[in-house]
């Protein structure tokens, strides 16, 4: 078995696959890796670990965590399934570089993969595997922090759904830029998308993804765990390449 880490800044998410098939999943504080993980590998025969973080790596982490299991820390150097014609390549968020892989595993192509999270980011694969690139855009929490922080009255609301397209109050106005606002432009990508690539599917995944899902009007399919799914087919690409204990070693 096979355990995957996608680590934020506050959050890390986990999941444990038994080859292609995810079998838990769990989400805690990023300074519980360790422990948690010491937990997991005691309940599951894991075998090696794949970590991926898109910010400044720690590396005190990693090097406890291959004291536990032998890990692949995902680079731009690691072997990926997929061309980019990005360039830089480096430039490629190692979470985009996981959506890609897993746009690999799809069976239709083009596809277009919208993860809906910090920042929205829509990544396009043509039918060759190649990654074109994509755009980089605001995510939902992002727009109302924006519009509380750099004004002097608005205030710093909790997303909702909003049953109107005019809103009455400062509030009922702030939900419906940001909350249609975003889904228009989710629906404005999709279709033009759509008008260069035939036969294109799409895929929406991240955090705000169930929140959104219902305010676009183009059919898409929604995926919670795609990412992670990506991040294992690259471990399975990458596992001679995996430092560390032997799983077969006590703890």
């Amino acid at each position: 078995m096979k355990l995957i880490l996608d680590i934020g800044n506050t959050r890390t998410k986990v999941g444990i696959f038994d080859a292609e098939r995810l079998i838990h999943f769990d989400a805690f504080p990023s300074q519980e890796i360790i422990s948690r993980v010491s937990l997991l590998k005691k309940s599951y025969n894991v075998t090696h670990a794949l970590y991926c973080q898109v910010g400044a790596g720690d590396y005190l982490v990693l090097t406890e965590l291959q004291a536990i299991i032998p890990t692949h820390r995902l680079s731009h150097t690691s072997r990926l399934p997929f061309g980019s014609v990005c360039t830089p390549f480096t430039s490629l968020g190692l979470d985009r570089i996981g959506l890609m892989a897993a746009a690999v595993k799809n069976d239709k192509h083009p596809v277009l993969v919208i993860d809906a999270g910090t920042c929205v980011t829509y990544d396009i694969m043509d039918s060759q595997k190649t990654h074109l690139g994509g755009v980089i855009s605001p995510g939902l929490s992002m727009r109302y922090r924006a519009m509380h922080e750099f004004t002097a009255n608005l205030p710093q609301l909790t997303p909702i759904d909003p049953d109107t397209l005019t809103g009455t109050g400062t509030q009922n106005a702030m939900h419906i830029g940001a909350v249609i606002g975003l889904a228009s432009e989710l629906d404005g990508f999709i279709e033009s998308y759509r008008a260069q690539y035939r036969e294109l599917t799409v895929i929406l995944t991240g955090g705000d993804a169930e929140f959104l899902r219902v305010r676009i009007k183009n059919d898409i399919f929604a995926h919670s765990n795609f990412l992670l799914e990506g991040l294992n087919f690259i471990l399975d690409l990458n596992l001679d390449s995996c430092s560390g204990k032997s799983s077969s070693s006590s703890l």
